[in-house]
């Protein structure tokens, strides 16, 4: 199925290719390349007003994850009675956001790829609320980045890395 990138923002230069590909990587190895997947880049002000809407927090973030089945266990694949329910949902990706918070020797594309897959652990049910499911979700990043790196020579670390 698809996997439709959207940059809906001119503050930071964005191409789309670099993360596509790496993404595409990333959803081999979860095993959903038959699901549609949207990626949608926002700058500050867009990721602030979505962010204060559904999560009543008046401030910018870096990810924003909006699954189409809700009450998935971490790690389960939706089981789509239809055509319509190959979705896994979308994630809103605050651009400017994650480009202010990179370290200067980080790279930037490394960066939305790592935030890109926690949103997408978070679209599969991860969540980290608790600690036992923080390191749940950790574990499940970090395996899929390990995966991603040994496909593509990337070295990248879970994005909720020290969160408890």
């Amino acid at each position: 199925m698809t996997l439709v990138i959207r940059n809906l923002q001119r503050v930071v230069p964005l191409r789309r290719v670099p993360l596509r590909r790496r993404m595409e990587v990333v959803r081999s190895v979860l095993g959903i390349q038959k699901f549609d997947l949207g990626i949608i880049c926002v700058d500050n002000k867009n990721i602030q007003h979505i962010n204060r809407i559904y999560r009543k927090k008046d401030a910018p973030t870096d990810v924003l994850s909006f699954p189409f089945h809700e009450n998935l266990k971490a790690g389960e694949l939706p089981q789509p009675g239809c055509l319509d329910d190959c979705n896994l949902g979308d994630i809103f990706l605050g651009v400017e956001y994650i480009f202010q918070q990179c370290k200067e020797n980080e790279d930037y594309y490394d960066t939305l790829t790592v935030t890109a897959t926690h949103g997408l652990c978070h679209l599969l049910g991860f969540t980290h609320s608790s600690e036992d499911e923080w390191q749940e979700m950790y574990r499940q990043e970090e395996q899929v980045l390990e995966e991603l790196g040994r496909r593509t020579g990337a070295r990248l670390q879970p994005l909720s890395k020290g969160l408890f």
